[in-house]
């Protein structure tokens, strides 16, 4: 089952223009075709077979156009095709029906722009055809100029003319699809960078939780013949601790998870006293709100930290408007592990228009996060 975030984002990326648009043309093309089809059978049969014949290639238009798709050629246009174009040649040479074009100027250009390749070498094709087959109305009728113009001229430029609005159609419709590619993958991209952060998150309350745990239990451990009192009330600590991490577990799988940077300064200095290092906190200024849980998140993952990485005796930690310093000592001169969780946060806080730096120089480790470009409260009321 996926969490409840995940499926948010999967339903913003989900919805797209194809079948809007499958809708829009097959819509478009069921209401004109059969009318128009209708006008002309009436128009130019004179006999009931003369009808069926006619009739055959507007019922070739129809289903073709009924089983457009925007994106590929279905199986019914070869049929179609061959239908539409046996009509147009039996309305030359034996229904004397020059619409009987109409069913192939249908199929033919509708699908020939889809073609994977050799598109221009088929729309030359089927417009010499339709050409070509209307001339064979001179086998049968010497009127020479009334055949040219009716059944090779009017028909072929018909064709043609609507061979290449849909090749001029079809250059939207690739388009379209680029851009409904890019927006599949902007989805795919959002799902992963949401992974990305349910990751981190679920690092930063768990791993957290864990090494506090294994302080406090180390520490219990010690306490446990010394100070009974004192013992029971740090496993009564790890027991609430263990509940309340349950809780933000269900409330990050929930999409309902807020740190608070006022609630994580007070977590770390406890912990730290816990951990016998002293912790001082110095605010320069109010922590601007649209900062705070961000820097509430840089101040857990350094906590811990601290509490894996470092034989820590002082912390040093530094509010101001729009940023955080933690400062700590005890720290071996070799080259320190990879701090993962605090890479993942570097790409977070930059996201979100500021910088997180780590400098370790003299025994000592600084973490930075700051928001330069936070706009003053008094320029936003403006």
């Amino acid at each position: 089952m996926r969490p409840r975030w995940e499926a948010h984002v999967l339903a913003e990326h989900d919805e797209g223009p194809w079948g809007r648009l499958h809708r829009l043309n097959v819509f478009t093309m069921v209401v004109v075709i059969p009318p128009v089809g209708a006008l002309l059978v009436t128009i130019d049969s004179r006999t009931w077979w003369h009808a069926v014949v006619l009739s055959l290639g507007v019922v070739a238009a129809l289903v073709a156009a009924v089983r457009w798709t925007s994106r590929g050629i279905s199986r019914v246009v070869l049929p179609c095709l061959i239908v539409s174009a046996v009509v147009w040649l039996a309305g030359a040479l034996v229904v004397d029906g020059f619409t009987a074009f109409y069913g192939i100027s249908v199929v033919g250009p509708t699908y020939a722009p889809k073609l994977s390749r050799h598109r221009g070498v088929a729309a030359v094709g089927l417009i010499a055809f339709v050409a070509v087959a209307g001339a064979t109305r001179l086998l049968v009728s010497p009127d020479v100029p009334e055949v040219l113009f009716q059944f090779v001229l009017l028909p072929t430029g018909i064709t043609a003319v609507v061979t290449g609005s849909m090749f001029a159609g079809q250059v939207f419709y690739d388009l379209v699809g680029e851009l409904e590619e890019a927006r599949k993958r902007e989805g795919e991209l959002a799902v992963i960078r949401e992974r990305v952060r349910f990751a981190s998150d679920l690092h930063d309350i768990q791993g957290h939780t864990l090494h506090v745990v294994k302080l406090k239990t180390a520490l219990a451990e010690k306490l446990v013949r010394t100070d009974v009192e004192r013992a029971a009330e740090e496993l009564r600590e790890v027991y609430a601790l263990v509940g309340d991490t349950i809780t933000q577990t269900k409330e990050l799988a929930y999409a309902q998870r807020r740190l608070n940077l006022s609630a994580e300064l007070e977590n770390a200095k406890n912990l730290f006293e816990a951990a016998g290092i002293g912790v001082r906190v110095d605010r320069e200024a109010e922590v601007d709100a649209r900062a705070n849980e961000l820097l509430g998140q840089v101040l857990r993952e350094t906590t811990t930290n601290i509490l894996r990485h470092a034989q820590a005796e002082q912390v040093r930690i530094t509010l101001s408007r729009s940023g955080i310093a933690i400062v700590n000592d005890g720290v071996q001169e070799a080259p320190l592990p990879e701090l993962r969780g605090l890479a993942t946060l570097r790409e977070r806080v930059a996201g979100s228009g500021g910088e997180l730096t780590v400098e370790h120089q003299d025994g000592c480790f600084l973490t930075t996060a700051a928001f330069p470009n936070l706009p003053s409260k008094t320029g936003e009321g403006r």
